[in-house]
């Protein structure tokens, strides 16, 4: 736990409340008791290779390896890397988890939900907007590699025909919210609040931070945008020790999308929520262009339910579909991937129901936390395990005298990542509720190149045209289309669900089309 702390507490010192590091200033070289002490610690644990190359480096690199290798406990990073490296075995060969569906107490679905229901969660969760008691958490710590950009994804052009990044969209829904719950609760629109907390990486901060800067934080006041930055791990080999990079410089890696637990305690985020009395939290990540950012009916179930943790699923589309599962795991809450569960066990059907899978609800990280959750991190962050992902790592083999980078062919090195779902175990079922929504309302992932046939910005684009028309349709418009393209973007400043659209009842609109202002 303590090895833990000094860790993530020394990465993060450098970091005020927005998670900014002094870049300006030069390291400087440490005093050769300093360097010495350091060197011994990383001796100690086995890793006395980053230091192979200290005499060929000038001052300046000297003090920025140092500064970096400062950073790291080495003795904890064996500890975690040889408990991912090396998982325990099960206490038997033939013990194998009991995966099954969650109780129907702690479930409900939009889809056969009563309408009474959905209107008290809706009424609930925008009063608690009102009262200035929900926040949001972005995860945006990825660049679109995948997608030909490196630029943070979440600036990404889907295409639409407004070039709406996904950053604007989420954006323009929280402003649109707080404009329905102010109008709600009698309440002046400025004096409602939600607060919006993006987690960026390393590669993605100044670019995040100059993008919001840029475009005025959308309509959004810019006290209430905090962007912070996730934490790093070295890269490792297949034996657990460090990689260098370079020289002068250790291989890190963003620590997974689970860094986000420390990440909100060392960069001030959870103490900020305190100042702020927020009760109620939704996190997403960015790929997802249809997210309803801080959903009211979200928002209203999981406070109705008092549960720490809530999560948001779509049905599986079919038995082969590779996404992770929602499910009961030894009677506690949990995720699974897809390659976890056999053939059998992802073809069976609801006992219940023969038309649906047993096991069907989706995970599209979505998710709900209270802020007595998100407060107890420090008691249970050190509990989150490590996995291990294998990559091609450009570096300094081990056995290298002249200290030239190599760029491997084959994966030559780990990743260490913790997931942000591996804390669901942490609570009890009655501490846990799954909200099911429709996917074509509400999930549209980014994640795969221009062309692709599945999550890539051409369904991203069409999914958001497609949902567009059907909200005109609902509030009795005809959408009409010479072109074949039968979509219609809603300026998320217009309607945040649909709603808001009542003006063009009995009016056509062509499409494609934009539908901007009243």
């Amino acid at each position: 736990m303590e090895a833990v702390k000094s860790t993530m507490n020394s990465m993060m010192s450098a970091m005020s409340m927005g998670g900014k590091k002094d870049e300006d200033s030069k390291p400087q070289p440490p005093l050769d008791t300093e360097s010495k002490e350091l060197r011994e610690k990383y001796e100690k644990a086995g890793q006395e290779h980053v230091f192979n190359f200290w005499d060929d480096l000038k001052p300046e690199q000297k003090g920025a390896l140092y500064q970096q290798l400062q950073d790291f406990d080495p003795e904890h990073i064996n500890k975690i890397s040889d408990a991912a490296i090396n998982p325990p075995k099960p206490e038997s060969e033939d013990e194998t988890p009991k995966l099954e569906q969650l109780p129907e107490s702690a479930t409900t679905s939009t889809i056969d939900s009563k309408k009474g229901d959905l209107e008290a969660w809706y009424n609930d969760g925008l009063k608690l907007i009102a009262e200035n008691k929900v926040a949001v958490v972005l995860m945006a710590g990825g660049q679109g590699t995948r997608l030909g950009s490196s630029l943070p994804k979440g600036q990404y052009n889907i295409g639409l025909p407004s070039e709406k990044s996904l950053f604007q969209l989420q954006a323009e829904r929280i402003v649109r919210l707080q404009h329905l719950a102010a109008k709600h609760c009698n309440k002046e629109e400025l004096d409602v609040v939600i607060p919006w907390y993006i987690m960026t990486s390393g590669p993605t901060r100044k670019p995040t931070e100059s993008f919001f800067e840029e475009k005025k934080y959308f309509g959004l006041s810019r006290t209430n945008v905090t962007i912070f930055e996730q934490g790093v791990l070295p890269c490792i080999n297949m034996q657990g020790k460090i990689l260098l990079e370079e020289k002068s410089r250790v291989a890190v890696a963003p620590d997974g999308n689970g860094g986000l637990y420390n990440a909100l305690i060392n960069s001030g985020v959870v103490q900020d929520m305190e100042k702020r009395g927020i009760e109620h939290i939704h996190m997403f990540g960015v790929d997802n262009c249809l997210v309803r950012v801080a959903d009211p009916t979200f928002i209203g179930f999981s406070a109705s339910k008092k549960v720490e943790i809530a999560t948001k699923v779509v049905r599986k589309r079919d038995a082969k579909e590779s996404v992770g599962l929602i499910v009961q795991k030894n009677g506690k809450p949990d995720v699974v991937e897809y390659s976890e569960i056999s053939t059998s066990e992802a073809e069976a059907k609801d006992p219940k129901d023969n038309t649906l899978l047993k096991l069907r609800a989706a995970n599209i990280v979505n998710h709900y936390y209270s802020f007595h959750f998100l407060q107890s991190i420090p008691e249970w962050v050190h509990k989150l395990p490590h996995h291990v992902a294998k990559k091609k790592i450009p570096s300094i083999p081990l056995d290298s005298k002249t200290g030239e980078q190599v760029n491997p062919d084959s994966p030559n090195g780990i990743k260490l990542e913790q997931f942000v779902f591996d804390c669901f175990p942490f609570v009890p079922m009655s501490a846990f509720a799954c909200m099911e929504v429709v996917r074509e309302d509400e999930f549209s992932a980014l994640k795969n190149a221009p062309g692709a046939k599945e999550d890539s910005p051409e369904t991203s684009k069409r999914d958001i045209m497609l949902q567009g028309a059907s909200f005109l349709k609902l509030a009795g418009a005809t959408v009409t289309s010479e072109s074949g393209e039968a979509g219609v973007e809603v300026s998320p400043l217009i309607s945040y669900a649909g709603e808001g659209l009542e003006y063009l009842r009995g009016r056509e609109v062509r499409a494609p089309a934009v539908v901007e202002k009243e």
